[in-house]
């Protein structure tokens, strides 16, 4: 059996035993374990009583954090004349049309979120197998195809997180830096829980959220009250 590091032993031990904190002490505890030699993302996960295989069960968002993420968001826009120059303006990586799709196909996929107006969807779909297993295919119900390119590029850069449930019922998303504040980790958090309990299908039966975890990139995860992160009893 390989031997652990001893950065990996504290951690360990520090959350031994530990479960369903608040979110106070969930966000100290994961934070004050993120040791590593970068800023280590902060991330939370939420297992959904839902099956989005469903179409009714399918959860899906989006929600800006009123702290950002941290990161640096590369954002690409399909659009052509005016909405191009729109989409370079307010500051998109990469803007293109049919030139932008054959560097996708060709592998070139140099960006973290996906923008397109209307008019380009029909060349866009095109890349659905490739952008699709991603998560980068753009979806009017989160915002991602729009005439209003401007407002979609400031979105994208200034912290907004875009969110899907995977096929065992779970949304996971990035809410900050183990830098951060924690006041700040912990009002991102609660702006995340509370863009998932509103994004609540119609199909969900039974328990919806069941159960919240938090981590950092190279740390061990905790479980967080359900209570706490919502202000409520589970639904």
């Amino acid at each position: 059996m390989a031997k652990l590091g001893k950065r990996t032993r504290s951690a360990r031990e520090a959350f031994a035993g530990k479960e369903n904190l608040s979110v106070s002490d969930a966000v100290k505890l994961v934070k004050d374990n993120a040791k590593a030699k970068f800023d280590e993302t902060i991330e939370i996960s939420v297992n959904l009583g839902v099956d989005p295989r469903h179409a009714d069960q399918m959860v899906r968002g989006k929600v800006s954090l009123p702290n950002g993420t941290g990161k640096d968001v590369r954002v690409a826009v399909f659009a052509r004349g005016d909405k191009a120059e729109e989409a370079k303006a307010a500051g998109a990586d990469v803007v293109g049309a049919e030139d932008l799709m054959e560097q996708v196909q060709g592998g070139n996929i140099n960006f973290d979120r996906c923008i397109a107006t209307p008019d380009m969807m029909p060349i866009v779909g095109r890349l659905g197998k490739i952008l699709g297993p991603r998560n980068l295919m753009p979806n009017p119900k989160v915002g991602t195809v729009t005439m209003d390119v401007k407002a979609a590029v400031e979105s994208a850069k200034g912290g907004e997180v875009q969110f899907k449930a995977e096929k065992a019922g779970v949304v996971h998303a990035g809410i900050g830096k183990a830098s951060f504040d924690a006041e700040k980790l912990e009002q991102n958090l609660l702006a995340f829980v509370d863009a998932v309990q509103k994004a609540k299908p119609t199909g969900a039966k039974g328990t919806y959220m069941k159960k919240v975890n938090l981590s950092s990139s190279m740390g061990p995860g905790v479980s967080v009250d359900v209570v706490s992160a919502t202000g409520n009893a589970p639904a």
